[in-house]
């Protein structure tokens, strides 16, 4: 049986983000591939984009960015915008078991205007959407973005895993850091007995193979995303390295690299206030929400801000601006837009 992921098409009869309202509706899509559990929680704003997130390998929608998007900050965000979260098939609580010979797909939904807010293997379907429908994305925040395939190495180390280690804690090696790991975080703890326990544990891990089939996302300074990305690691984090990669390969003009200090491999469920005034300054800078206020991140003394340039003017990363130091009434102004923010506070 392939595990390779596959691309399909969603269509329904009606629109998937109804006229606005107030109210948070759970629509059941049908698929070839079986059925897609779409819940949205709509504004009276119905100008703006809607914030589309897909969550990653061992969540779903709810463990994956109910923290975040209830946070009592991010509710300035959530009234003014849309909200449409994936669960991606056979994903999400209760289940149905997958039939045999399932494989599972790389969902490819239509919308008319998104950002898009994506973890881990949801990052890479996000990644994959916007590459394939650039005017139907403003915005892309990556979480724990990697655009490789497995390479040989790594294949054969997962191979070896596979061998001595349950799918439950291979996955949890995916989604937290080594310190945690060995921490055993209340988190931590809490995942590992949500993903045991999971009747549909089998969906889980045809999904964990396919993510560990992924074909390469082509990206580089001349084939990218055509708008604003903001990709977001923690420190120490499992993706750290690749989050790096990919910013590399991205144009610095309209990247921001957020790499968050104690966060661990899961940020969003972490550290859901730093990640908030992050994804608020983000918003500002396509043009929306012009006068909401910065709180934590704006008072903090030990956020810094990191970009750099050589003399003509070319990325470099010798140069860090502290903005609680040089920020100030009076300060220098760091170069714009920053390339990286690293968050310590």
């Amino acid at each position: 049986m392939t595990t390779e992921m596959q691309e399909i098409a969603i269509t329904e009869e009606k629109p998937l983000v109804p006229a606005p309202t107030d109210a948070t509706k759970v629509h059941v899509i049908e698929t070839p591939h079986g059925p897609l559990r779409v819940t949205v929680q709509c504004t009276t704003n119905a100008r703006r984009p809607a914030i589309l997130t897909v969550h990653d390998v061992g969540l779903d929608s709810k463990s994956c960015f109910s923290p975040l998007f209830r946070f009592d900050e991010m509710q300035e965000i959530v009234k003014n915008f849309a909200l449409v979260h994936i669960d991606l098939p056979g994903q999400e609580e209760g289940a149905a078991l997958y039939p045999a010979g399932y494989t599972p797909s790389l969902l490819h939904c239509v919308f008319r205007s998104v950002i898009g807010v994506g973890v881990g293997a949801g990052s890479n379907i996000l990644s994959k959407f916007a590459l394939a429908h650039p005017d139907s994305v403003e915005g892309l925040v990556l979480i724990n973005m990697d655009p490789n395939a497995r390479g040989w190495m790594e294949w054969a180390a997962h191979k070896l895993v596979s061998v001595a280690s349950s799918v439950t804690e291979q996955i949890l090696s995916h989604l937290f850091s080594q310190e945690e790991l060995v921490a055993n975080t209340e988190l931590l703890q809490a995942q590992r007995e949500r993903i045991s326990k999971a009747p549909h544990l089998s969906n889980v891990e045809l999904l964990w193979k396919s993510y560990n089939s992924r074909r390469d996302i082509t990206i580089d300074r001349s084939c990218a995303f055509k708008c604003p990305v903001m990709l977001v690691v923690g420190d120490q984090a499992p993706y750290e390295d690749a989050a790096v990669e990919c910013n590399s390969k991205l144009d610095p003009t309209t990247t921001s690299f957020l790499k968050m200090a104690d966060a661990g491999g899961l940020p969003q469920l972490t550290q859901p206030a730093k990640l908030t005034e992050a994804f608020k300054y983000f918003i500002q800078g396509m043009g929306y929400m012009a006068s909401s206020c910065m709180t934590r991140l704006s008072r903090s003394r030990t956020t810094s801000l990191s970009s750099s340039f050589s003399m003509d003017g070319s990325r470099s990363r010798s140069r860090t601006l502290s903005q609680g130091s040089q920020g100030g009434p009076g300060g220098p102004v760091p170069p714009s837009p920053p390339q990286t923010m690293e968050v310590s506070c």
